[in-house]
């Protein structure tokens, strides 16, 4: 079996939740989201995990989170930063935002150097889908993947979300396009796009399986991507787009990978009982300890 990393994308600022939703507690014991998906990543098999976060908040992100789990997993760190830019490009002065999932994947290049998961911080995948991935690579260390879920499973009562919606050709990804302002209306599912949604779409989580050929392409896109839009304050460099741009172009093919585990986030700061609700009911099942990391 390849070894594989867990690459926790966690330098969020969490504008709609309020706050920094990658250290709120959801568990009994204190636990974050973050600790779930490590201890799921545990049990199928992943032997590193590093996590992209902001320097700001690095002690208390090791407080809080992976201190606990320093002696079960190898722990690294890399820092996203809105002023990391290449040769010839300086940051808009007043941007605050970070600068999307594509630049915080390239943040962790020097850190890898074989296949690896990468996952949000604030969302619940479920065991099922990291041993989906980790089974995947103990066959392949040459392609890349990802893992869908529906999108009527991904969607916030509190307000409008965005995802990845994807159209899958013979198990490969064809397009993703990522999508605003999706949400249950009475006639279905309304998003920023005309497109007619009944909620069985599969859709990106943005929990993809890479090789490290995946940073050459981030490096030349993230070039192209700041001549046309670096001036801008709220501009993102986002992986769906990029995955989408290498299969238009032929450079890459994206194995499907399928996984019926529930996926559950926080999005809103009203989200956070659901969740909570949820992890309880996980506990009950047996499926997780009261505390994960004793």
């Amino acid at each position: 079996m390849n070894n594989i990393t867990l690459l926790v994308m966690a330098a969020g600022i969490g504008s709609r939740y309020g706050g920094l939703k990658q250290l709120d507690e959801v568990g009994p014991g204190g636990e974050t989201i973050i600790d779930y998906s490590v201890y799921d990543a545990i049990a199928a098999g992943f032997t590193k995990v590093i996590f992209i976060i902001r320097q700001d908040f690095e002690q208390e992100f090791k407080l809080k989170v992976s201190d606990k789990f320093a002696d079960k997993i190898q722990v690294e760190f890399s820092f996203q930063d809105i002023q990391n830019l290449p040769n010839g490009f300086t940051c808009p002065e007043g941007r605050e935002k970070p600068w999307g999932t594509g630049h915080a994947i390239l943040s962790a290049a020097e850190l890898i150097d074989g296949p690896f998961n990468a996952i949000n911080a604030d969302d619940y995948y479920g065991r099922e889908s990291f041993q989906t991935i980790a089974d995947f690579y103990a066959h392949e260390s040459n392609v890349f993947s990802m893992v869908t879920f529906r999108l009527e499973n991904t969607l916030s009562i509190f307000g409008p979300v965005t995802r990845g919606l994807c159209e899958v050709e013979n198990d490969r990804l064809a397009t993703v396009v990522e999508t605003d302002n999706l949400q249950k209306i009475n006639s279905g599912i309304a998003s920023d796009r005309d497109v007619d949604l009944n909620g069985s779409e599969p859709v990106s989580m943005n929990m993809w399986g890479f090789t490290p050929v995946i940073f050459d392409y981030l490096q030349d896109m993230f070039v192209d991507f700041l001549a046309q839009r670096g001036d801008e304050l709220k501009s993102e460099f986002l992986i769906p787009n990029v995955i989408n741009d290498l299969i238009r172009s032929g450079k890459e093919s994206v194995h499907v990978l399928y996984s019926n585990a529930s996926w559950f986030g926080v999005t809103y700061k009203e989200d956070k009982p659901y969740v909570v609700d949820q992890i309880q009911k996980l506990i009950e099942k047996g499926f997780y300890p009261l505390k994960l990391f004793g």
